[in-house]
């Protein structure tokens, strides 16, 4: 929406509806700069009282003017011949008319909108049913997961060109985000991570798109799109992974004003574990915010590897957990890697929850999934362990149980976004991982099924 204000007298000053509009506390003020007035009128200073931006170039007429206030959003002006004066005001040489132009974060702050934000590593999948000659030609195995070597290069092109691939938009935690939205109201989830700026990308975001999903990139124009090549033979799947931009996200990007105020406004964090082996400084900056404004900070453990291997950083985030996801193989590998010489998950459970805690308003909430079996919980000072059934399935339905955690715990992010009990949120986990496994892939059913409560 674009509302255009008449400055009439050098003199003016603009307040109030600014204010109302634009729901930030901004103040402009119109005086006349030095000499006399030029033949059009005379030149103007607007100065604003939040950061400018970037600042537009000398006479431009089509660069925004962008200012932030990280409590309630960002705003962004129009002008014509824009001529900056330092980062905190500019003047035009065109007085008499300035814009300015509402976007999509001060919606964002005057709804509470993306209440969940998530960060982790964007993938394009890129899916297809396969046969032996396809696994040979690329010396891939029937059922297995590795990362792509100079050899698997041309996978991702052919499952493009010469088979009816399913484009999804992929990596752990950015099917949870998906399946977060699926639950949520409109505009619920933002999910920030790093790809590239090609044709991968292209599709990555009208994936996202078709998912309602809102998304944040850090684009690196020297470095590919992840992506993960899936052939499918029978019930095996051979997951091929380029990591490519997604592993060079930075906390510069996580910063950036526009990016930030998306963190401040946000009233649950989610991380996947994965996003250790890329950036831990940008999920400490997270963890923290989380923790001084008293919101919950969700982090999954993602792999056993990153139990075993990024110990540090994996140790470093713990104080900050309200709640920690894994499934029975990630809990074993912590347990073993950290030395605690238990192998009951219901006793790992307790030794997750029981870590010391930086925000002691929350009980951290330790949970495990174990496929068919019974979700384990255990809460922070309770000795009793839960149990939670998972829902029943007719075995011929499950066509794939690939991102079944992740859906889980985009269920169960929806649950805490929404206020719901740890019971209920469980159950949303549960019913939507129940969705996804019938499905091709991380994927949720369309048109959507609305989310029948828990009796």
């Amino acid at each position: 929406m674009l509302k255009t204000l008449s400055i009439t007298r050098p003199q003016r000053t603009i307040t109030g509806i600014l204010e109302s509009f634009i729901s930030v506390s901004f103040v402009a003020v119109g005086a006349r700069r030095c000499g006399r007035p030029s033949p059009d009128g005379a030149a103007r200073n607007f100065y604003s009282t939040a950061p400018v931006n970037p600042v537009p170039t000398a006479n431009s007429t089509s660069n925004p003017l962008r200012g932030c206030y990280p409590a309630v959003g960002c705003f962004s002006l129009t002008a014509s011949n824009i001529i900056p004066v330092n980062n905190f005001s500019f003047h035009t040489t065109t007085p008499s008319r300035f814009s300015i132009r509402s976007n999509s974060l001060n919606k964002m702050a005057a709804s509470k909108d993306y209440r969940l934000l998530c960060l982790e590593n964007p993938l394009l999948d890129i899916q297809a049913f396969g046969d032996e000659a396809l696994l040979e030609k690329y010396g891939l195995k029937a059922n297995d997961a590795i990362l792509a070597e100079e050899k698997h290069h041309g996978l991702f092109e052919d499952l493009l060109q010469n088979y009816d691939a399913k484009l999804i938009a992929g990596g752990a935690a950015q099917n949870t985000a998906r399946g977060a939205q699926y639950l949520l109201p409109s505009n619920s989830v933002v999910y920030l991570g790093g790809v590239g700026d090609d044709k991968y990308a292209a599709i990555l975001h009208d994936a996202v798109k078709q998912a309602g999903l809102r998304v944040e990139y850090r684009v690196d124009p020297k470095i590919n799109t992840g992506r993960c090549g899936v052939v499918i033979t029978g019930h095996n799947r051979s997951m091929c992974t380029e990591l490519g931009a997604a592993n060079h996200y930075d906390l510069e990007h996580l910063k950036k004003p526009e990016v930030w105020s998306l963190v401040e406004n946000a009233e649950v964090y989610y991380v996947g574990g994965y996003h250790l082996t890329v950036c831990p400084p940008a999920i400490m900056e997270l963890a923290k915010q989380a923790a001084s404004g008293n919101k919950p900070f969700i982090l999954s453990l993602s792999a056993p590897f990153i139990c075993q291997f990024f110990k540090e950083p994996l140790d470093a985030s713990a104080p900050y957990w309200d709640y920690v996801i894994g499934n029975e193989g990630e809990a074993a590998a912590y347990a073993e890697s950290h030395g605690l010489n238990i192998t009951d998950v219901k006793e790992i459970a307790k030794a997750l929850a029981n870590l010391p805690k930086e925000n002691t308003q929350r009980k951290r909430v330790a949970i495990i999934t174990q496929g068919t079996e019974p979700t384990i919980v255990a809460v922070q000072g309770e000795d009793e362990v839960k149990e939670f059934p998972v829902h029943s399935i007719d075995p011929a339905k499950i066509n794939d149980t690939n991102g079944a955690g992740d859906a889980f715990a985009g269920g169960f992010a929806a649950g805490v976004v929404e206020g719901k009990s740890l019971e209920e949120s469980i159950h949303m986990g549960q019913w939507l991982a129940k969705l996804s496994i019938q499905e091709l892939g991380p994927s949720y059913p369309f048109p959507k099924q609305a989310y029948p409560g828990h009796n």
